[in-house]
């Protein structure tokens, strides 16, 4: 585990909010490596005295699981730390339910188990007379399971998902989520689930502020459909890390509803002056001299020097968001260039 060194200076962002509450998928680990740097920048926040929460919509590990698998790569974690959609989504069965309520789990043992925790009565399948279906991810999830999840729905149970998580972050790049398996189950039954607990809701996060009584709670995340509309749902701030899923195309294109507050490449970030430098703010960097125009075919335009690739991308996203432009960029200068590939724009 990660030690807690001399006590280190806020700087950046860690300046300017209380709380850093963090997805995992993508941000702090990728399945079961730390993502580069993330130990050390959780180190580093600890040593500042910053508290940390860590919000994930994975139901396939119970919050205690979650603090071992942390732990076990060097980021210090409790099980009062995480908070999980399988955690939350008990919670919320076992109160819209009751306690004993038959519930039919579709996920991993994990969900399972906090199903059970929380007072309810796991069945096995669609005979049993469910009141409710739950339906998390599991890596073992199969056509027998989401069959028997049909027949109970259909029979008059109600249905409700961990999340929609359409994919996973992995090292080989993005993998089915329970999204995609809760799709399955909207095709074959032609509807939508009666609810959906997880990200993008906002109570993980408002559940973790509370936790830590922040007034000024600061969300990572690395999906801008899940981590970053929640924080927007949520009314807090937001920073997109581009380690896991969405990418600077998408950034681009991110409805009001999914727009971050600050962009970053890494958690790095979280203490680099520019990087707490919000996206719709004006202006270019200190020292840049990059430049955002349309061009006659409706695309983007990226001229200029001196600058980084991140201060690019905010003026383009400004550029972009106020809807003066399409989504073909292009570049007008040889360092332009050199941003927009760096970018995967190029």
């Amino acid at each position: 585990m990660t030690s807690v060194g001399p006590v280190a200076t806020r700087c950046g962002l860690t300046a300017e909010y209380d709380l850093v509450i963090f997805d995992l998928d993508g941000v702090i680990y990728l399945i079961d490596r730390p993502v580069d740097g993330a130990v050390e920048a959780v180190d580093r926040l600890l040593r500042m005295g910053l508290p940390v929460a860590y919000a994930t919509n994975n139901a396939s590990r119970r919050a205690a699981d979650v603090a071992g698998l942390l732990s076990g790569m060097g980021v210090p974690a409790t099980a009062e730390q995480v908070l999980t959609s399988a955690g939350a989504t008990a919670s919320v069965l076992a109160e819209q339910y009751g306690p004993g309520a038959k519930v039919l789990v579709v996920g991993a043992q994990a969900l399972r188990d906090e199903v059970s925790a929380a007072g309810l009565s796991l069945v096995g399948g669609a005979d049993d007379k469910p009141a409710v279906v739950v339906q998390g991810y599991g890596p073992q999830v199969g056509w027998s399971d989401l069959a028997e999840a049909s027949v109970a729905i259909r029979a008059g149970a109600d249905w409700v998902a961990t999340n929609t998580d359409r994919t996973l972050p992995s090292g080989r790049g993005p993998l089915p989520g329970n999204g995609s398996l809760v799709a399955a189950l909207r095709t074959a039954l032609d509807r939508d689930p009666d609810q959906i607990v997880g990200k993008p809701a906002p109570g993980l996060f408002v559940t973790a502020a509370r936790r830590s009584e922040s007034e000024r709670p600061l969300v990572v995340g690395d999906r801008l459909d899940t981590d970053i509309e929640g924080a927007n749902r949520a009314g807090m701030a937001s920073l997109l890390v581009l380690t896991g899923i969405s990418d600077a195309s998408e950034l681009l294109s991110a409805p009001p509803a999914r727009r971050p507050t600050y962009v970053a490449a890494d958690l790095s970030g979280l203490f680099d002056p520019e990087a707490a430098r919000p996206i719709v703010a004006s202006g270019a960097a200190a020292g840049s001299t990059w430049q955002v125009h349309g061009d006659d075919d409706g695309g983007l335009v990226l001229d200029g020097a001196g600058g980084t690739a991140l201060d690019a991308l905010r003026l383009l996203c400004r550029t972009a968001w106020q809807g003066e432009a399409g989504a073909v960029i292009r570049a007008a200068s040889g360092d332009a260039g050199s941003a927009l590939a760096e970018l995967g724009l190029g």
